[in-house]
This record gives C-alpha cells, structure tokens and sequence, in this order.
C-alpha cells in the first residue's frame, strides 16, 4: 500500500497530492532560474500534451535572463506545476526582488506547493534528512537541505548520496555535473545557468533528457558543482 507522505503541519496545508492515474506521462525538470530559452527548448524536446504533467522543483527564477518568462510559461499552462525553491522564497520574504515581476507573478510564487507527491515519490526544492522523520521538517530544510554536516553546504555526506529509503525525492538545488539516480533520490539541477544542462527526467521510461543553454549566464566556482556518487548509509 501506498502511503501519502505527512508533512509538517505548518506547511502541510501547502503540499499538492496528484493521482498520478490521471496522467499518461510525467517529467519532472530540474532548475531553470530563469533560462526561458533553454527551457523551450527542453519542452518541445518532451512534447507534453494536456494528459501529461510536468513538474518543477523549483528556483524557476533569478540568475537567468528572463525570470518572468519563466514564470509565464508554467504559470499559463495546467499541467505545468513547480514546487517552491529558495529562490522563490527569498522574493516572498521580501529578501530579493525581480523588477520584471508584477504583484500578480509574486502573488503566484507564494501559491507554489512546498512539496508535490504522488506514488511513493516526493518532489521538494532541497532535500529531506533522513535521519529524522519527515514531518519534523520545516519549510526552510525542504528548501535548503544539501550536507548532513552541521552547518555546511557544499560538503560530504550530502543527504541524497546516503539515503535508502522511501519516498523516492525528486530534488534540485545542489548544483550537479551529472544528475543523480538512484531509487531512493533522483538529483535533476545540472546547472543549466551556469552552463551545465536543463535536465528532465521521464517517470513512466526512467529515462534522462538533456538540453544545453545557448551560453552561460553566471559563472560558477568548480568546487560548488557536485560529482555525484552513491555512498555508504553509514557515511553519515
């Protein structure tokens, strides 16, 4: 039996369930921010029609060109659907701004789910930590979780690389050469901003599709791209 994953129950109210019988496929895509012509480009190489869905997990703005395209796109499509990112975050809290963005595309940034599922699958921005059980945690961890050191970042153990156990979490956030997968997490953010790749991964083929940017945006220090590897669980 398929259990629905319980969320904290502050943010609970902001997790979208989906029955995934209703769709024929679904495409989970990993960051955008903001590359609008690169993410045209990965959608006519998908070709969803109205019975497939596809899912973001989230940072579709800022660092790329054209944040409010980006948003436009997912925004006026039903099938498209994103999960809130940090990036995201910092423009509902007020702590970053977009000057192309009206009241109305912020208003819509606030509505975006912390977390989608369906399945045993769970789509949030950063992570979970599966030392603790999933509804103790907060907003910020879903958006931000990366290393299980105290205060890191950008250092091993990361939680993905350790963590064998259900649900299967769809993420972006860390920044990756290559994406990550495995049955237990599935790491889509290839950077494509930084010159890297939008990726997409098609959940009934598991299956991996790829496009490249047409330049790079912003550049990134090679030390803050991960090599991602399966661990040890008890590299923890």
């Amino acid at each position: 039996m398929v259990l629905q994953p319980t969320l904290n129950p502050t943010i609970d109210a902001s997790h979208r369930r989906i029955d995934s019988g209703q769709w024929d496929d679904i495409y989970v895509v990993g960051d955008v921010h903001g590359c609008r012509g690169t993410l045209e480009q990965l959608l006519d190489e998908l070709d969803p029609d109205h019975d497939d869905l596809v899912v973001f997990v989230g940072d579709l703005v800022r660092k790329g060109p054209d944040s409010k395209g980006v948003l436009d796109i997912v925004r006026d499509r039903p099938n498209l659907v994103s999960v809130r990112g940090n990036n995201e975050q910092k423009l509902v809290d007020g702590r970053k701004t977009i000057d192309a963005l009206t009241d109305d595309d912020v208003a819509y940034v606030e509505s975006m789910p912390a977390a989608v599922s369906w399945d045993d699958t769970l789509v949030v921005h950063g992570g979970v930590d599966h030392r603790k059980p999933l509804v103790e945690h907060s907003l910020t961890e879903l958006l931000n979780n990366r290393s299980l050191v105290p205060d890191a970042s950008y250092e091993r153990p990361y939680w993905f690389e350790t963590r064998r156990e259900t649900p299967r979490v769809f993420f972006g956030h860390t920044v990756l050469a290559d994406p990550f997968v495995s049955d237990y997490a599935v790491g889509l953010d290839t950077g494509c901003v930084y010159g890297g790749q939008l990726t997409a991964y098609d959940y009934r083929a598991d299956e991996l599709i790829s496009v490249d940017p047409p330049e790079t945006y912003v550049s990134r220090s090679s030390d803050s791209i991960v090599e991602p590897r399966l661990a040890s669980p008890t590299d923890q």
